[in-house]
């Protein structure tokens, strides 16, 4: 394995307890009070609280922790088993709704797959909503059947419906009217507007069926690069630290336990135009969480890097924005990082003169609170 990058990162009290706790989660019994407590609160603030349960409770320790601490530990991770029962009733009662679509793809993606394949990074993390893959052209039929059972969209502006119908990768999020959570229907992992063009039919065609269950998950290299291109071409970076974390669990356990994984890796990701977003996620991953990478393959990946510049300037981003802020002093330098890195992500998912427009017309919508009369039409400079 290769010797990790050199990433700087501003070490706050509070970020190096963090990471001592998610590299080693049983070096907390060893903490004062006073840093176990700063500890928890910040693994809450990043919604790894859970898991940072699920690493004592595995190593038996948990009774050796003060008992407010096994308290904020023991409630986390009944939070988190709530919120998996949630999404698994979900999966179910979509399985339902398109039980006559037999011959329909239903892919999982993201914390619903990784429920699904029941891997390591499963146990322990809060899930928000379920995310689903399936083929562009079937889009009207699944978004009928759900809209059919009680899934509804929230009433957008209509340029706001254009967006997501003509220049995003999904639909307008749909809740049920009953449960109050969330379907997102995807036919592709990144924007129809951004510079990379990953194919969607690839993704399918090595999809996994679930045994047992009506859906399936990504193959194992494509989901670690879906959890790449999401964190680094997604937008917000509010659950950062957690999606790297989850990218740090995901090469553990394939590099483990599926033969190939790493032969396979690189070649995958450059057959589905994913490079750029896999450089960032190796290199972040291998350089802050110690995430064991081969040489060869961080070799291969330095084919993708940035001019020196960039790739500098993003050492001093990622680091500082990943992390989240201290409960009790926060710092402007993370806040600033932050939106840098949100620029830079709507940099690489439109072409300028289209963003230029979006921006201009969020402005405006912001300071007149009212969308412009011809904003149903959007779509003209999105080819």
């Amino acid at each position: 394995m290769a010797k990790s990058p050199d990433i700087r990162v501003q070490h706050g009290e509070e970020r190096r307890l963090l990471l001592a706790a998610l590299r080693e989660p049983a070096s907390i019994v060893r903490l004062p009070p006073r840093e176990l407590d700063l500890t928890l609160r910040v693994a809450r603030r990043a919604r790894l609280l859970g898991r940072l349960a699920r690493g004592v409770r595995d190593a038996n320790l948990l009774s050796r922790l003060p008992q407010v601490a096994q308290d904020a530990l023991v409630g986390a991770q009944a939070i988190c088993d709530s919120r998996a029962r949630v999404a698994r009733w979900e999966l179910n009662r979509i399985a339902w709704a398109l039980r006559d679509e037999t011959d329909l793809p239903l892919v999982a993606l993201k914390g619903s797959a990784y429920l699904l394949a029941d891997l390591p990074n499963a146990a322990g993390r809060l899930f928000a909503d379920v995310d689903l893959l399936v083929p562009e052209e079937t889009l009207p039929r699944v978004e009928s059947r759900l809209a059919a059972c009680g899934w509804r969209a929230a009433e957008l502006t209509p340029y706001d419906e254009n967006y997501y119908r003509v220049w995003t990768h999904e639909l307008p999020p749909m809740t049920h009217v009953e449960r109050e959570v969330e379907v997102d229907l995807h036919h592709n992992v990144l924007m129809r507007t951004a510079r990379l063009r990953p194919d969607a039919r690839l993704l399918l065609a090595e999809a996994r069926r679930v045994e047992g269950s009506r859906f399936a998950v990504l193959a194992p290299v494509d989901m670690v690069l879906h959890a790449m291109a999401h964190l680094f071409y997604g937008g917000e970076m509010d659950d950062a630290l957690r999606e790297l974390v989850d990218i740090d669990d995901l090469l553990r356990h394939f590099a483990a336990c599926e033969p190939g994984f790493w032969d396979r890796f690189w070649p995958r990701a450059m057959q589905l135009d994913l490079a750029c977003p896999a450089f960032y996620g190796l290199r972040y991953a291998h350089g802050l969480l110690g995430t064991p990478v081969p040489s060869a393959v961080l070799e291969a990946s330095r084919g993708a890097a940035p001019s020196g510049p960039v790739l500098s300037l993003m050492d001093r981003l990622v680091p500082e924005a990943l992390f989240p802020q201290h409960p009790d002093a926060h710092r402007r330098r993370a806040v600033l990082a932050r939106l840098a890195l949100l620029a830079r992500s709507h940099w690489v998912r439109m072409p300028p003169l289209l963003l230029a427009r979006h921006l201009a017309y969020k402005l405006y919508v912001r300071h007149f609170g009212r969308g412009l009369p011809d904003s149903d039409q959007p779509a003209a400079d999105a080819n």
